[in-house]
Protein backbone atom coordinates (compact mmCIF):
# COMPACT_ATOMS: atom_id res chain seq x y z
CA UNK A 1 0.00 0.00 0.00
CA UNK A 2 2.72 2.19 0.71
CA UNK A 3 4.23 1.59 -2.75
CA UNK A 4 1.17 3.33 -4.69
CA UNK A 5 1.03 6.26 -2.93
CA UNK A 6 4.93 6.84 -3.17
CA UNK A 7 4.25 7.43 -7.21
CA UNK A 8 1.51 9.25 -6.09
CA UNK A 9 3.59 11.39 -4.69
CA UNK A 10 6.36 10.63 -7.38
CA UNK A 11 3.47 12.01 -9.78
CA UNK A 12 2.22 15.33 -7.60
CA UNK A 13 5.89 16.21 -7.50
CA UNK A 14 6.84 16.04 -10.84
CA UNK A 15 3.52 17.64 -11.76
CA UNK A 16 4.28 21.04 -9.27
CA UNK A 17 7.63 21.00 -10.65
CA UNK A 18 6.26 21.32 -14.09
CA UNK A 19 3.86 24.10 -13.51
CA UNK A 20 6.58 25.98 -11.41
CA UNK A 21 8.68 25.76 -14.35
CA UNK A 22 5.79 26.49 -16.56
CA UNK A 23 4.95 29.89 -14.33
CA UNK A 24 8.85 30.71 -14.61
CA UNK A 25 9.18 30.48 -18.20
CA UNK A 26 6.07 32.54 -18.82
CA UNK A 27 7.29 35.08 -16.53
CA UNK A 28 10.49 35.92 -17.91
CA UNK A 29 8.75 35.79 -21.49
CA UNK A 30 6.24 38.54 -20.80
CA UNK A 31 8.96 40.35 -19.29
CA UNK A 32 11.17 40.06 -22.11
CA UNK A 33 8.43 41.31 -24.45
CA UNK A 34 7.65 43.98 -22.65
CA UNK A 35 11.29 44.89 -22.70
CA UNK A 36 12.03 44.28 -26.33
CA UNK A 37 8.94 46.75 -26.98
CA UNK A 38 9.61 49.44 -25.04
CA UNK A 39 12.48 50.80 -27.64
CA UNK A 40 10.28 50.47 -30.47
CA UNK A 41 7.74 52.57 -28.45
CA UNK A 42 10.04 55.37 -28.23
CA UNK A 43 11.09 54.97 -32.11
CA UNK A 44 7.64 54.90 -33.11
CA UNK A 45 6.65 58.52 -30.62
CA UNK A 46 9.66 59.68 -32.15
CA UNK A 47 9.02 59.21 -35.92
CA UNK A 48 5.94 61.65 -36.71
CA UNK A 49 7.36 64.27 -34.77
CA UNK A 50 10.45 64.48 -36.84
CA UNK A 51 8.37 63.78 -39.87
CA UNK A 52 6.41 66.76 -39.48
CA UNK A 53 7.60 70.15 -40.99
CA UNK A 54 7.19 72.41 -37.78
CA UNK A 55 9.32 69.60 -35.94
CA UNK A 56 12.12 69.48 -38.65
CA UNK A 57 13.17 73.14 -38.14
CA UNK A 58 13.10 72.42 -34.00
CA UNK A 59 15.98 71.05 -31.78
CA UNK A 60 15.50 67.47 -31.18
CA UNK A 61 14.98 68.22 -27.45
CA UNK A 62 12.29 70.30 -28.20
CA UNK A 63 10.41 68.30 -30.83
CA UNK A 64 10.10 65.39 -28.29
CA UNK A 65 8.66 68.12 -25.53
CA UNK A 66 5.09 67.02 -24.08
CA UNK A 67 2.69 69.53 -21.95
CA UNK A 68 0.96 68.16 -19.00
CA UNK A 69 -1.54 69.70 -17.09
CA UNK A 70 -2.33 68.99 -13.84
CA UNK A 71 -1.96 69.56 -9.91
CA UNK A 72 1.98 70.66 -8.27
CA UNK A 73 2.61 69.43 -5.10
CA UNK A 74 5.09 67.02 -3.46
CA UNK A 75 6.19 63.82 -4.29
CA UNK A 76 5.79 62.77 -0.82
CA UNK A 77 2.25 63.34 -0.23
CA UNK A 78 0.32 63.80 -3.89
CA UNK A 79 -2.84 65.00 -4.34
CA UNK A 80 -3.77 63.57 -0.39
CA UNK A 81 -2.39 66.26 2.05
CA UNK A 82 -2.80 65.67 5.50
CA UNK A 83 -5.78 67.59 7.35
CA UNK A 84 -4.06 66.05 10.52
CA UNK A 85 -1.35 68.94 10.55
CA UNK A 86 -3.64 71.46 10.09
CA UNK A 87 -1.33 73.13 6.71
CA UNK A 88 -2.04 74.14 3.33
CA UNK A 89 -1.17 72.13 0.44
CA UNK A 90 1.06 75.08 -0.72
CA UNK A 91 2.58 74.61 2.76
CA UNK A 92 2.33 71.35 3.23
CA UNK A 93 4.18 70.76 -0.33
CA UNK A 94 6.72 73.37 0.81
CA UNK A 95 7.75 71.70 3.59
CA UNK A 96 7.46 68.21 2.06
CA UNK A 97 9.96 69.39 -0.70
CA UNK A 98 12.40 71.20 1.60
CA UNK A 99 12.80 67.77 4.09
CA UNK A 100 13.70 66.28 0.72
CA UNK A 101 10.73 65.66 -1.31
CA UNK A 102 10.58 66.32 -4.90
CA UNK A 103 7.77 68.46 -6.93
CA UNK A 104 5.56 66.21 -8.16
CA UNK A 105 2.36 66.86 -11.12
CA UNK A 106 -0.73 65.02 -10.66
CA UNK A 107 -2.43 64.34 -13.75
CA UNK A 108 -5.45 62.54 -13.18
CA UNK A 109 -4.62 58.84 -12.42
CA UNK A 110 -0.77 59.76 -12.83
CA UNK A 111 2.07 61.47 -11.16
CA UNK A 112 4.89 63.08 -12.22
CA UNK A 113 8.25 63.61 -10.58
CA UNK A 114 9.32 67.21 -11.79
CA UNK A 115 12.91 67.67 -12.49
CA UNK A 116 14.51 71.44 -12.93
CA UNK A 117 12.73 74.84 -12.40
CA UNK A 118 12.50 74.42 -8.86
CA UNK A 119 11.71 78.73 -8.28
CA UNK A 120 9.39 78.39 -10.98
CA UNK A 121 7.36 75.41 -9.44
CA UNK A 122 7.20 77.50 -6.00
CA UNK A 123 5.52 79.74 -7.34
CA UNK A 124 2.62 77.71 -8.61
CA UNK A 125 2.52 74.95 -6.13
CA UNK A 126 -0.48 73.68 -4.77
CA UNK A 127 -2.19 75.23 -8.01
CA UNK A 128 -2.91 73.69 -11.55
CA UNK A 129 -0.23 74.46 -13.77
CA UNK A 130 0.73 73.62 -17.32
CA UNK A 131 3.78 71.67 -17.34
CA UNK A 132 6.25 71.45 -20.68
CA UNK A 133 9.04 69.61 -20.95
CA UNK A 134 10.67 65.77 -21.88
CA UNK A 135 9.12 62.46 -20.47
CA UNK A 136 10.98 59.73 -19.06
CA UNK A 137 8.71 56.97 -17.92
CA UNK A 138 7.31 58.77 -14.74
CA UNK A 139 9.56 62.18 -14.55
CA UNK A 140 9.20 65.50 -16.67
CA UNK A 141 12.15 67.28 -17.14
CA UNK A 142 10.58 70.64 -17.03
CA UNK A 143 11.69 73.58 -19.45
CA UNK A 144 8.67 75.73 -19.58
CA UNK A 145 5.78 76.44 -16.37
CA UNK A 146 3.13 78.31 -16.27
CA UNK A 147 -0.43 78.45 -13.91
CA UNK A 148 -3.17 77.32 -15.31
CA UNK A 149 -6.08 79.74 -15.64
Amino acid sequence: MKAGRFWIEIVGLGTAIACALALVIATLGAAAVAVGEHPKSEQAEAAPAAESPSAASLPLSLALQQTHEGMVTCSRCGAKHSAVLGKTAVDCSLTCVRGGATFALVDGDKTYLLDGASDRLKKVVGQRARIMGSVQGNRIKVSSVAASS
